[in-house]
């Protein structure tokens, strides 16, 4: 009698706690590991996750989950620090047909940099790279989790290719539905070289009725805040930021849209009319609308410099296929023609930008990591840049805490993801990654990358260098291929 009680006693304890009986299962356990709490920028040593397929499944003190997990693969964290996945809110893909296996060919470098989620604001591709959203989904492409917006929309004959091109309010009926119905784009990119001004404000509050996001250039015709209120969702480059900070802007924009002044005046007038409290109203608006900006502070000072910077040597263009390398001549010929003057100012422009990055985040405006990096863009490497863009935040005055929040919490939040995505807890994405130093101390510690885990699979350390090793070997034979 006693064994049959006790035989009932163990399997009804069996059927309320099953941990105590037998050990759950998961596909991966990191074990002993210091947790990265991004949002409230603290870090809790002994830590284990489990990992079951694309999803975390259990969180806790390192001894509990030893007891009562079990897995296939252990990861040792011992003297690691686990942060989510890093985003890349801002890169593009492009330079025509020619050069699809080239872009193609950057995806891994997002993985290899730690980056799970990239966001492509358009470029000369947008069907190409459509298809590669999907194929990535389904795993018959191998890449970070690709956000897009597909075509991007613009005026009649634009500078940029790649585009829908609108010249009425039915025309831009025409493109939403399209991007939203056939091509079921992540957000829409608006661009502005030839785009009339009404058109802009119209296509913003219609993409917002019908539930999509918005990002784009803001024409100078307009004020920032005219765009902020017909509800652009990011304000891409910070330098649209920046002249909402100017006490006239609207009388510049005035004029510009009169025909008085030149887009070279109206920026002189622009950077000398910027005022810090005109600014931090504007920017404390953009707080209360919900309005985020990504700066690409990189890229920006990339090409502001380019009469000082020798970038011949740079380690990342052994990873740059020739092709897109050569798209790099556009800008850098461009930026050879300035003048002295010129070029003076442009120095001085990108320093005077880079100054409202804490006034932002004191207005309690999300700022969201994007590199823009890819084709055109000289020197600004796929994977490699959001590094330095994040090392550029913090020397511009954010904290390592905020700028990595950018890069890994921003992104989501844009997206009204954050329940999936910027944590480490039970129920979120299986998308992280081992540094082998603490990002809060020192934001150069995202470099620091032991091991990648996307989708619930595990890259460590030689994994990510092969990857690198297999573009590099593709540049390699594609420059081998190129010599006359």
């Amino acid at each position: 009698m006693k064994r049959l009680l006790a035989a009932l006693v163990s399997t009804l304890l069996a059927v309320v706690s099953p941990v105590s009986a037998a050990a759950q299962q998961g596909d991966v356990i990191i074990r002993d590991v210091t947790l990265v709490d991004v949002e409230a920028a603290k870090a809790e040593a002994g830590q284990a996750v489990v990992l079951r397929g694309a999803d975390i499944v259990a969180v806790g003190p390192d001894a509990m989950i030893a007891r009562d997990w079990r897995a296939a693969r252990q990861v040792d964290g011992k003297g690691k620090f686990l942060i989510p996945g890093l985003w890349d809110m801002h890169v593009h893909f492009g330079g025509g047909s020619d050069l699809i296996e080239e872009n193609r060919a950057l995806l891994p470098l997002y993985v290899a940099n730690g980056i799970t989620t990239i966001r492509d604001a358009s470029g000369d591709l947008p069907d190409q790279v459509l298809g590669w959203r999907s194929e990535i989904a389904d795993g018959r492409l191998f890449g970070p989790r690709l956000l897009t917006s597909g075509a991007k929309i613009e005026g009649i004959a634009p500078l940029w290719k790649g585009t829908i091109e609108v010249g009425s309010e039915a025309d831009v009926d025409a493109a939403l539905i399209r991007l939203k119905e056939r091509d079921k784009v992540d957000f829409v990119k608006i661009t502005d070289s030839t785009l009339k001004p009404e058109l802009f404000l119209y296509m913003l509050g219609k993409a917002k009725a019908l539930g999509l996001r918005t990002s784009g250039h803001i024409p100078m015709a307009l004020t920032v805040q005219q765009a902020v209120d017909a509800g652009i969702s990011s304000i891409e480059h910070l330098d649209y930021a920046y002249n909402a900070g100017a006490k006239d802007e609207a009388a510049i924009a005035a004029d510009f849209a009169a025909g008085r002044i030149d887009r070279a005046e109206a920026n002189r007038r622009l950077d000398a009319g910027f005022d810090r409290a005109t600014a931090m109203a504007a920017y404390r608006r953009f707080a209360a609308q919900g309005v985020f900006v990504t700066p690409t502070l990189n890229g920006s000072r990339i090409i502001a410099y380019l009469d000082r910077d020798d970038h011949s040597k740079d380690a990342g263009l052994a990873y740059i296929g020739p092709k897109l390398r050569q798209t790099y001549a556009w800008r850098v010929e461009r930026a050879a023609k300035a003048d002295a003057a010129a070029i003076a100012a442009r120095h001085q422009q990108i320093e005077d930008v880079g100054t409202i990055l804490p006034m932002l985040a004191e207005a309690g405006v999300p700022i969201i990591a994007g590199t823009d990096a890819g084709f055109l863009n000289s020197f600004n490497y796929p994977g490699f840049g959001l590094h330095d863009e994040l090392a550029l935040f913090v020397d511009k005055g954010l904290t390592p805490a905020q700028a990595l929040a950018s890069a890994t919490r921003a992104g989501p939040a844009w997206f009204g993801w954050l329940g999936r995505y910027g944590a480490i807890k039970p129920g979120m994405a299986a998308d992280l990654v081992l540094l082998t130093r603490n990002p809060l101390d020192d934001i150069a510690a995202t470099r620091a990358i032991d091991t990648v885990i996307m989708r619930g699979t595990v890259h460590d350390r030689a994994a990510l260098d092969g990857m690198l090793a297999d573009t590099k070997a593709k540049v390699a034979a594609w420059d081998a291929a190129a010599k006359p």
